[in-house]
């Protein structure tokens, strides 16, 4: 057990990082799951640039490597545009 006050707390944050860590990191590979598995076009293009965001704060705060969220990126967006075009609604607006 440590001796002195600094090491309790750095023993205090220590587990506090790791647990908000731990519930970023799975957080981030449930919606990624998530992704893939959606099969509609629109709903996982509104999905990705969470996903994506999710990735870069993971990356930003070293829990991921800066490569493996790229890779990850990339192979979701790949995915994504492999379910095809979104179909949009016509916006046409007569006067």
């Amino acid at each position: 057990m440590a001796n002195h006050a600094s090491a309790l707390k750095r023993i205090r944050q220590t587990e506090t990082r790791r647990l908000l860590n731990r519930y970023k990191h799975k957080t981030t590979r449930n919606a990624i799951k998530e992704l893939r598995s959606l099969k509609d076009a629109k709903a996982a293009n509104a999905l990705l640039p969470k996903v994506k965001g999710m990735l870069d704060k993971l990356s930003k705060t070293n829990i991921i490597h800066k490569n493996k969220a790229a890779n990850l990126k990339s192979k979701l967006t790949k995915h994504v545009n492999s379910l095809g075009p979104v179909k949009a609604k016509a916006k046409a607006k007569k006067k």
